[in-house]
């Protein structure tokens, strides 16, 4: 069926927000009083959302064990990450190659842009102004817009029912195992880019319907789909 909607993951994906995001997690811990990490080490805690984030870095690994932590320790530390992320005033945050020009071509050649991040919506409208993305996108959902966030499917359907598609005409882009099975688990195709978030393991191992390794290949991908 023919591809009218292309749905997109937002850090990892569009945007490279990882030294935002440990800036801000490190301000967190060392608020705390616990030890900070490398950019390297906290780019593997990203892409569930803040909140695991935040408890990845409290107990400084990616599985976080049930009873580690208290709810309430949980809650102090992802408020004060918040806090830390919104009041950067320099931000680091990036566009990757090619992505802008590409997101702008898309809408061109016809296709309906959406996007479905995990991170909390509060922080979304600020970056999509900021690179100037705000018209191109006809729905954004953030982690906190629904009940659920990836890999669950629901924000993918519920953003093709807003926009009245299909899910065979749709295409779920993003960078993370978690982009892949929202994807799968919508009926929607994937197309997954290698360069982002994914734990530190390979994006193909996730088996997309197709992998690329830049921006400027998918977007090759997305011109011949429109032939």
């Amino acid at each position: 069926m023919d591809k009218q909607l292309l749905i997109f993951d937002f850090d990892g994906t569009l945007i490279d927000s990882v030294p935002d995001l440990a800036d801000a997690t490190n301000t967190m811990l060392e608020e705390l009083g616990k030890p900070i990490y490398s950019l390297d080490t906290i780019k593997e805690w990203v892409g569930n959302g803040s909140r695991l984030l935040v408890e990845r870095a409290l107990v400084g690994k990616t599985e976080v064990v049930a009873g580690a932590l208290t709810q309430k320790e949980a809650d102090h530390a992802e408020s004060i990450f918040l806090e830390a992320y919104n009041n950067i005033s320099d931000s680091k945050t990036v566009a990757y190659p090619d992505v802008d020009s590409g997101l702008r071509q898309s809408k061109d050649m016809g296709y309906t842009l959406a996007l479905v991040t995990n991170k909390p919506i509060r922080f979304v409208p600020k970056i999509l102004e900021s690179f100037g993305w705000t018209p191109l996108f006809s729905s954004v959902l953030g982690g906190d817009s629904l009940l659920v966030k990836k890999p669950d499917p629901t924000p993918l359907l519920h953003t093709c029912q807003t926009l009245g598609f299909t899910a065979e005409q749709a295409f779920m882009i993003g960078d993370s195992i978690n982009d892949m099975l929202a994807g799968k688990n919508a009926g929607i195709d994937t197309l997954a880019l290698s360069y982002g978030y994914n734990y530190g393991q390979d994006i193909r191992d996730s088996q997309p319907t197709q992998a690329f390794d830049n921006f400027a290949d998918l977007l090759t991908y997305l011109v011949k789909e429109k032939v």
